[in-house]
């Protein structure tokens, strides 16, 4: 917002050229129909935007996280959504930090050519939520190969990707030192498991957000899709969920400046009583509020990035730009449909959309009071919650 330089004016740009071909009406269109944007996303494979986080070795630009988020921000800024696409980056995380080099010669460059798509994440269950050592999806081994049994649920764009990253049990709870241990993470093919062991059931939901309960029945992965070490999976997700928190908060942060700016000129433009109503203390306060707390969210978010990037725990900092980004993105939401009034509520204006996106942020990828929990315990040393 502040007119200071950026080292990543030149990715701004582009994004913004880009996502001028889709207009708000492509976007409402998009949303009315409960449809997915495959001509935007077809639109930033093509020009390598996805690839960020795959080492330039492998076809990717190697731009990392940092810049990954800036992508993300500008999206939602232009009046996008990068829930349709941020799997592709986040999910990098896990595979190219602990797979092996067959896996990324054999994965990487379709990935960042573009040919194929990662974008599913399978992690969460019906029974446990966020408790994930608690998962009863499982893994056993036979023959060379794993047999999965279980049931998974929200797990998003598996019916828009080619490859997904499965944590399941492969020993059992009992048998384990600690929680965390006896899981492990794996490469589905997506394209040969639906159908031939894992079913697919569409969740409807308040959000344009294409998300999924899923069900193994046997499912066979080949042994060489296990990613690193059988047993040490749980570790191997959290790269992938600390920059998945990241780029959410980026998300925020570009929804946050899209609701600033629109009520900002709406503020300007609607004049009631013979005067603009942006002159009104009771109309611009709250705007001047929201803006003040998204600023402060997104240097969280810089600093979460920068971590990630420098190979340096940032765990603490990914949660807290999550919890700020979306606490201010959702702060901004109430303040321009309140500033719009009932044109708010009208799909022309497109807020009612991104008024719903947004308050994602606050549930999922994790809810608020888990990060408070996190924060509690291993930031201020309070007992452990749970």
């Amino acid at each position: 917002m502040f007119n200071e330089p950026d080292a990543h004016q030149e990715i701004r740009d582009a994004i913004r050229a880009l996502c001028k071909q889709f207009p708000d009406e492509y976007h409402r269109q998009i949303d009315e129909a409960r449809g997915y944007p495959e001509q935007f996303v077809d639109a930033l494979m093509a020009a390598g935007w996805l690839a960020a986080m795959i080492p330039e070795a492998y076809g990717g630009t190697g731009l990392g996280l940092t810049a990954a988020s800036v992508i993300m921000e500008e999206i939602n800024r232009s009046g996008g959504n990068s829930g349709a696409v941020h799997g592709q980056m986040y999910n990098m995380g896990t595979l190219l930090r602990n797979g092996s080099p067959a896996q990324k010669d054999k994965y990487l460059p379709d990935i960042a050519a573009g040919r194929l798509r990662i974008q599913s994440m399978a992690v969460t269950e019906p029974t446990t939520g966020t408790d994930t050592t608690q998962l009863k999806t499982t893994a056993v081994k036979k023959d060379g190969r794993y047999v999965v049994n279980g049931q998974k649920v929200w797990i998003s764009r598996v019916q828009h990707s080619d490859l997904m990253i499965l944590l399941a049990r492969t020993t059992p709870l009992s048998e384990v030192k600690k929680k965390s241990e006896g899981m492990s993470t794996f490469i589905v093919d997506l394209r040969q498991a639906i159908g031939k062991g894992l079913t697919v059931r569409p969740i409807p939901n308040m959000v344009n957000h294409e998300t999924n309960e899923l069900f193994f029945d046997n499912l066979e992965i080949p042994e060489e899709n296990l990613i690193g070490v059988e047993g040490q999976g749980f570790r191997y997700i959290l790269d992938g969920l600390n920059a998945e928190r990241t780029l959410i908060a980026a998300e925020c942060i570009g929804d946050g400046y899209w609701f600033i700016d629109r009520a900002t000129r709406y503020a300007n433009e609607r004049v009631v009583f013979g005067r603009p109503i942006g002159k009104n203390q009771g109309v611009q306060f709250p705007i001047a509020d929201a803006f003040i707390e998204l600023e402060a969210a997104n240097l969280m978010r810089f600093q979460a990035a920068e971590r990630f990037d420098a190979g340096q725990p940032c765990g603490a900092q990914a949660n807290m730009a999550k919890y700020l980004a979306a606490k201010a993105s959702w702060e901004a939401a109430n303040v321009c449909l309140q500033t719009h009034g009932g044109f708010g509520f009208a799909h022309e204006y497109d807020i009612e959309r991104k008024f719903r996106e947004t308050r994602l942020y606050q549930v999922a990828p994790i809810s608020t009071n888990l990060i408070y929990s996190y924060v509690a315990e291993h930031l201020l040393g309070l007992p452990r919650s749970f």
